[in-house]
């Protein structure tokens, strides 16, 4: 599914997890939460929604789509895919699991602050 920032197109997750940033596979998301980049896992997606980096707890994806880093609410990704940040909308990816485009935008794939990949 396509991921869109600021309006443009800039990559996508496919059903099977592989992670695209501008046509280049960039990582893997697993189904049981597992975080690759470059071939090396970097990070966990709990069940619980809590989200961890390098071993360590670095935020949490609420039931609700809000979206908490270092325990502050950053953001939230909307059901029909709306991605936010600090209160503006600044993305979609409309039929992408919430974990996954929490994981891409928030945590691992994409840098919210400077608009480029990570």
């Amino acid at each position: 599914q396509n991921m869109y920032y600021n309006g443009s197109r800039i990559g996508e997750i496919e059903d099977d997890g592989d992670v695209y940033i501008n046509g280049s596979r960039v990582g893997q998301i697993e189904d049981d939460g597992d975080v690759y980049k470059s071939g090396s896992r970097v990070g966990q997606i709990e069940d619980d929604g809590d989200v961890y980096k390098n071993g360590s707890r670095v935020g949490e994806i609420e039931d609700d789509g809000d979206i908490y880093v270092n325990g502050s609410r950053v953001g939230e990704i909307e059901d029909d895919g709306d991605v936010y940040y600090n209160g503006s909308r600044v993305g979609e990816c409309e039929g992408v699991r919430r974990d996954w485009a929490a994981a891409f935008f928030f945590f691992f794939f994409w840098d919210l602050d400077s608009g480029t990949a990570r």
